[in-house]
């Protein structure tokens, strides 16, 4: 049974430009994800990635189609990991994670994510003082902390340079193995998707259909070998040459 059930027959908007042309974004966009499943989508820059998360988000309603999250869409928890952190600079790390609950915060978890996130010792700091990597670790511990139905990542690590990058990937991975959540994670790396997903999810430009999805066959306690990741991309390459054109 899937966690999330997408089915988008239509999304269209119109360009905002003089000629106020619509834009069809999406078209017969189908795609399940089972429970707990790490999801990658790659597609071209402006093939409407983000668009899509953020109709699975609920921030924008106006497509023909409908997306079920668990059991009852309308109640569903989703955590939602920006591109740009979104941290609000007047208040500490551990408060810019508080901020997200309605009642007490539940202190013993948040102690628990900063110390898996290697943040313990930073928790009082403002988020000025951070490097960009450790405040997008702040931002994926304020979207496990909710303990989310389904957790959206939209390029969570873009503008790191690769060690920060890599970094920031394996604290990831290790958060998600010991608090597993249904993710869907947009990437415009491969090397990275490899190294996290259950399966690839290749996206044509607009309007945007799947144009392929593949298992990654990879143990998990193998995807730290860089070996291991580039061996499976070229074999994905030689494979599926159309998908030079998509990344």
């Amino acid at each position: 049974m899937n966690d999330i059930t997408i089915s988008i027959q239509d999304k269209t908007y119109r360009s905002g430009h003089l000629d106020d042309r619509q834009h069809q974004a999406i078209a017969d966009l189908q795609l399940g994800v089972g429970r707990n499943e790490f999801v990658c989508l790659l597609g071209p820059s402006g093939c409407g990635k983000t668009t899509l998360l953020n109709m699975i988000a609920g921030l924008d309603s106006h497509y023909q189609g409908h997306i079920r999250i668990g059991s009852q869409a309308a109640t569903a928890k989703i955590g939602y990991v920006f591109q740009n952190p979104r941290l609000l600079p007047w208040y500490t790390v551990r408060q810019n994670i508080e901020v997200v609950f309605a009642q007490t915060p539940p202190a013993a978890l948040i102690d628990a994510l900063l110390a898996d996130m290697q943040l313990s010792d930073v928790q009082q700091v403002y988020p000025e003082r951070l490097s960009l990597g450790m405040q997008r670790r702040v931002a994926i511990i304020r979207a496990f902390a909710i303990n989310p139905d389904i957790l959206l990542m939209d390029e969570p690590f873009v503008s790191l340079d690769a060690p920060s990058a890599r970094q920031v990937r394996n604290l990831l991975y290790s958060l998600w193995q010991q608090r597993p959540h249904t993710v869907l994670f947009v990437s415009h790396d491969l090397r990275e998707a490899i190294a996290l997903a259950d399966r690839l999810i290749f996206l044509s430009p607009p309007p945007m259909r799947i144009i392929s999805d593949i298992p990654v066959n990879i143990p998990r306690e193998l995807r730290n070998d860089e070996a291991q990741i580039e061996a499976f991309r070229e074999h994905l390459l030689s494979q599926h040459p159309a998908i030079n054109g998509l990344l």
